[in-house]
């Protein structure tokens, strides 16, 4: 399971370097097969394991192609899949199309989401998480219902 958040940055040749603590979850778990894909919700990168990928790749085969959403998040997450392989260094290159469409600059933000990692800009991500905390302050904590279930 993959927790945590740290910030990295991506250099001038689009590599990123994981932290070392997700480095040594992939290694202790011998996981050397990465997919990387667009989120198209969010407009971030997510990093699967190969062997949780496959469970993705399952779930989007059952999903209907005359529904429109669902044609798309296939189209989307299918169609930006690709390979990751690390180096010595924990690094992994991001396509340019990749950094153009999660609009990530020069620091990147690693989120640890259980079965996958999320890579967001650090500027967007900050954006993001603060206007979110400012809606959940907000809501009185009334709309999702399964949110409502859960118990921490």
């Amino acid at each position: 399971m993959f927790r945590g958040i740290n910030t990295v940055s991506v250099d001038a040749k689009n590599r990123l370097a994981l932290p070392s603590k997700i480095r040594e979850i992939l290694r202790d778990n011998q996981i050397n097969d990465l997919v990387m894909t667009l989120n198209p919700w969010d407009r971030n990168i997510w990093l699967y394991p190969l062997h949780e990928w496959i469970r993705i790749e399952e779930k989007l085969s059952s999903l209907n192609d005359l529904n429109t959403e669902t044609r798309r998040t296939k189209q989307i997450m299918r169609g930006y899949a690709t390979d990751v392989s690390l180096d010595n260094n924990g690094r992994f290159v991001i396509s340019t199309e990749m950094i153009k469409l999660s609009k990530i600059l020069d620091d990147a933000v690693v989120l640890g989401q259980g079965n996958k990692i999320e890579i967001w800009d650090s500027q967007r991500w900050c954006q993001e998480r603060d206007k979110w905390l400012e809606d959940v302050a907000g809501s009185g904590r009334e709309g999702n219902s399964s949110l409502s279930d859960l118990s921490l």
